[in-house]
């Protein structure tokens, strides 16, 4: 049972609270909380899960801001980390996006979403299809009938037909115009290569994780997936394949420094050819601190360096006459002859039209479907937390 929610800016400023149950939660957790999180730095906001002088807080960070629940109680850690993950997905969905001024702008109906999600402490509707016929996203137009009617409030007076359904994520007797269906199976790669280019981990990341309409029992005797699904769009399952063997693209860099300086050359190209064209490449690498200054190019694609000492290389495609390399100097500051603190390179790419992982999906079947629908299905891979250490 969660007891209290805070939403916090990247400055450690309280944005929101919502006092969960009778229990009051004092403020003062979060100045205990943000106070280590400066002094700790990373190491303390990648813990999920954190057990202070008085109680156990779970953690969150999306887009700059922290999504804090404290319990007293004994309570399944994963069901706190879930119920933020589904909160900030709602927020995200209902605001357009995920900031601290769109929080700002939105409290009354941010209050409003956290009404109906969690309901004395336990999670009650977190369906965004059902949220969205109980309570209208925000508008031009509702905010200007706000302002003259006086009125803020946008939950609807009637509740929606799914709630009294065997099926909540369903609205009954839905009719549209047009029905479709599409299909994405979307894979993202983690990897972290070493320095001599030695693979140390390479996998297809997610969880096994279901949807609440998936049937189980038709999944784990035949691998089918049955279901009777949410209208709009909705994650029906996550995966993880582990120790792959190999990645598509290889990032080669070499720095050698010696007399203040550092030089660097960096070479990207196909590893393993999947079969379909890998596009939106880019890498991106932190400067040292000791670095004063950077003069990096590039025979493809765009370099930028930006204040912050971050460096960003846009290659794009691979293309077929070269292969694409990064090459300059790096002045270090007065009397560092070597550099000794060496960047680590983070990939992206995108390859449409294939799972690297061989999961396919043989057909796509609809029981009692109208006589008009469209269906499809798309794959697509693409980096998740891809490293190249140097």
């Amino acid at each position: 049972m969660l007891q209290c929610i805070f939403l916090l800016s990247d400055s450690g400023e309280v944005m929101l609270e919502k006092q969960l149950t009778g229990h009051r939660v004092d403020r003062s957790i979060c100045d205990w909380f943000w106070d280590n999180a400066v002094s700790n730095g990373d190491s303390f906001k990648s813990q999920p899960v954190i057990a202070s002088p008085t109680h156990y807080l779970f953690q969150i960070v999306r887009e700059g801001i922290t999504f804090l629940a404290c319990t007293q109680v004994e309570m399944p850690p994963l069901m706190g980390i879930e119920f933020l993950c589904r909160v900030a997905d709602v927020l995200s969905d209902y605001l357009g996006g995920l900031n601290e001024d769109l929080v700002k702008d939105n409290f009354v109906i941010v209050y409003e979403l956290l009404d109906e999600m969690i309901d004395n402490g336990f999670p009650l509707t977190t369906e965004q299809n059902i949220l969205r016929e109980m309570i209208a996203p925000p508008n031009i137009v509702s905010k200007v009938l706000s302002v003259v009617t006086g009125n803020s409030s946008n939950v609807s007076e009637t509740l929606p037909g799914a709630t009294a359904s065997c099926v909540p994520w369903r609205a009954a007797d839905t009719k549209y115009a047009n029905n479709e269906v599409y299909v994405d199976l979307v894979e993202e790669m983690d990897a972290i290569i070493r320095r001599d280019g030695v693979l140390v981990k390479c996998e297809i990341y997610d969880d096994v994780r279901f949807h609440p309409c998936v049937r189980f029992r038709p999944w784990e005797s035949h691998q089918i997936l049955s279901f009777v699904p949410p209208d709009g769009q909705f994650k029906l399952m996550s995966y993880r394949v582990k120790r792959l063997k190999s990645t598509p693209i290889y990032v080669k860099p070499q720095l050698t420094s010696d007399a203040g300086k550092c030089h660097i050359n960096v070479l990207v190209g196909i590893r393993n050819d999947p079969g379909k064209t890998i596009d939106s490449i880019t890498v991106q690498f932190q400067l040292p601190p000791c670095v004063l200054s950077a003069d990096l190019n590039s025979n493809h694609g765009t370099v930028t360096i930006l204040s912050n000492k971050s460096c960003s290389w846009s290659i794009g495609r691979i293309p077929k006459d070269k292969a694409p390399s990064l090459s300059g100097t790096l002045v270090l500051e007065t009397g560092l002859e070597r550099l000794h603190v060496f960047p680590t390179f983070q990939v992206g790419f995108r390859i449409m039209g294939v799972a690297l992982s061989g999961l396919q999906i043989d057909k796509l079947e609809l029981k009692t479907m109208p006589s008009r629908l469209y269906k499809g299905f798309r794959a697509l891979t693409r980096a998740g937390e891809f490293e190249v250490r140097s």
